[in-house]
Order: structure tokens, then C-alpha cells, then sequence
């Protein structure tokens, strides 16, 4: 434990505000924080500006809800991607993660979580009725269900499963590389991007 005894309020204040983001101790902060005492003034200028930038212009993508600069993001808007195919996911790193593999040139639906009764998340909390309307407009051929291989994740894949049924599309989900339990961000690339190439029917997934 690091003792209370600032010689400056600024710099506890700092230390506590650093100390609220995930996985910083006190100590951590406190090293973090001296070191941006060391640095020159725009240095650390040019920190606080693209942190409070960020707050305050960053946007999710109204067709995707990817993280974006702009209302649509560079992957929607980007012509040269199959935009017959969308790969599903609970979140923003996960398309990170999928876009690490190299091996997905579709576009992406981001669902903000998974069906969850116990954390108070149902489908109505999550993107499916967006997801729904995109398939509706037409032009999907497949929708790829890329989710946790966790009972959570399988029950969101089933209701989506449900829920895009009456379309005439094909609706597949990774192949079982991913260890039962797994999330995306923690699966290596290759094994993820193995997954992705070697997808499987969802029907047939569920062993009918």
C-alpha cells in the first residue's frame, strides 16, 4: 500500500483518476502519473486532448455499431469488402480480433453483448432487431454467428438462428477450434481464423 501523504492535491487527484481504469493499482497509477510529470507540456497536451477527443467524437457506426469516426465505418463503407456476408459478434474487440486473422473480407454486426437473464441482459438490451432489418433489406447472402462458445453465447445464437429463420440465407457459426468456454479476444489468430474458414451450418451445428 502506497501511505496518503501527497505534498500536492493535483497529483493525488491525478493518481485517482488513473487508479479508477481496470487493472491499475494505486502504485501503477502513481507510475504512471510521474511519468507524464516527466514529459514536456504538449507531450502530455497532446495526451489529455486525444483522451477527451475520443469521449467526445468517437461514435458507433449506425449500420454496424463498430466503433467510428464517422456515422458509417471506414469497414461498412469500404466497397471492396463482401458485403454479402455478415459475421456477428458480441463486441468491439471481437472484430478486432477477427480482423487479426486476415481471413474475413465481409462486413460485421456488432450485438453490444449476449443474452444474459442473470446480468439483466435479454435480446431487446442487444443489436438483433438491427441485425434483423439489415438482413431484411436484402443483399445478405450468410450471416456468420461468431460468438462465446459459452451457453450464454449458444443461447444468442439460437435466438438469432430463430429470429433470421423465414430469410433465404445461409446462417453458419465457427467451427470448433475454439474451445468450448473460449472468447474471441483470448483465441489465437490462426486457431480463429481456422474457425472462420472451416464454418459450419448452424442447423447442422446443433446436431439436426
Amino acid at each position: 500500500m502506497i501511505a496518503e501523504n501527497f505534498s500536492s492535491r493535483l497529483l493525488e487527484s491525478a493518481v485517482s483518476e488513473f487508479a479508477r481504469l481496470p487493472g491499475i493499482g494505486r502504485k501503477t497509477a502513481l507510475r504512471l502519473v510521474l511519468h507524464l510529470l516527466r514529459q514536456d507540456k504538449e507531450a502530455v497536451g497532446r495526451f489529455g486532448e486525444t483522451i477527451v477527443r475520443l469521449r467526445n467524437e468517437i461514435v458507433n457506426c449506425r449500420i454496424c455499431h463498430n466503433i467510428s469516426d464517422t456515422e458509417v465505418c471506414a469497414i461498412c463503407s469500404n466497397a471492396s469488402r463482401n458485403q454479402s456476408v455478415i459475421c456477428v459478434v458480441e463486441n468491439i474487440r471481437d472484430v478486432m480480433s477477427v480482423e487479426n486473422t486476415h481471413q474475413f473480407n465481409g462486413l460485421y454486426h456488432v450485438l453490444g453483448g449476449i443474452i444474459s437473464p442473470v446480468d439483466g441482459i435479454s435480446p431487446s438490451s442487444l443489436e438483433i432487431d438491427s441485425l434483423v432489418k439489415r438482413v431484411e433489406a436484402g443483399g445478405v447472402a450468410e450471416v456468420i454467428l461468431a460468438l462465446p462458445t459459452t451457453m450464454e453465447g449458444d443461447t444468442t445464437n439460437f435466438y438469432i438462428y430463430r429470429k433470421l429463420k423465414p430469410f433465404e440465407i445461409t446462417v453458419t457459426t465457427l467451427a470448433r477450434g475454439i474451445s468450448v468456454g473460449d472468447d474471441l479476444e483470448y483465441t489465437d489468430e490462426v486457431t480463429l481464423g481456422r474457425s472462420l474458414i472451416n464454418r459450419v451450418d448452424f442447423e447442422r451445428s446443433m446436431g439436426r
